[in-house]
């Protein structure tokens, strides 16, 4: 057997692992990049059930509207939304920092606009990871535009250490420190978002 094969199977073996057996996950390979499992799937349901039911009381006689941030928030907004016992709508808007790397570029572009009208609406940002902040702080001063009623904000992961913010994280799922951070929505060069669980990469 070469080595190439070697590597192959190994990597569809371990990522075959994460799909099959939830409750024994193992390293897996992205990019020639090790990751190891790091929040798991049961760690993160539960989370977010708790934050469901938090905005489900915070929000009681209103009809929040939640704007996700394209693409890591797409699967964390699912599983969030099934969880709040409200009336509630959603749009999207997709903006791009980090490219195929694994830090933040610093520029942000606007790659899709929302649909609605934010005006008026109280309204919850979600996002899969707040990282230097200077993604959240660009959405957060671009919605401010449109005038919305009240507006606040959820991150499934949130590094307190390197966010630079001068606003607060109404909800968060998880304080992790600087690592870099995959799945459950969060990518690394556009793969391992439809990961089950959070992976930390290996140093």
């Amino acid at each position: 057997m070469n080595k190439s094969f070697a590597l192959l199977a190994l990597c569809f073996l371990q990522t075959h692992s994460v799909y099959t057996n939830n409750q024994t996950q193992e390293n897996i390979i992205i990019n020639n990049k090790i990751f190891t499992p790091y929040i798991s799937q049961e760690q993160i349901k539960q989370r977010i059930q708790e934050i469901g039911q938090q905005i489900t009381n915070d929000y009681a006689g209103k009809t929040p509207l939640f704007v996700g941030v394209l693409n890591g928030s797409l699967i964390i907004l699912a599983d969030l939304l099934r969880e709040v016992k409200l009336d509630c709508e959603f749009d999207c808007l997709k903006i791009s920092s980090y490219g195929n790397k694994t830090t933040s570029s610093g520029k942000i572009t606007l790659e899709k606009a929302l649909s609605i009208s934010i005006t008026d609406r109280d309204v919850i940002i979600v996002e899969d990871i707040i990282d230097s902040g200077l993604s959240m702080t660009y959405v957060r001063n671009l919605l401010l535009q449109s005038n919305p009623k009240s507006l606040k904000i959820f991150s499934l992961l949130f590094k307190r250490e390197t966010a630079k913010i001068s606003f607060p994280i109404d909800y968060i799922g998880f304080e992790v420190p600087l690592k870099f951070l995959i799945g459950y929505g969060i990518d690394y060069a556009q793969k391992g978002r439809n990961l089950p669980a959070i992976y930390t990469a290996q140093d």
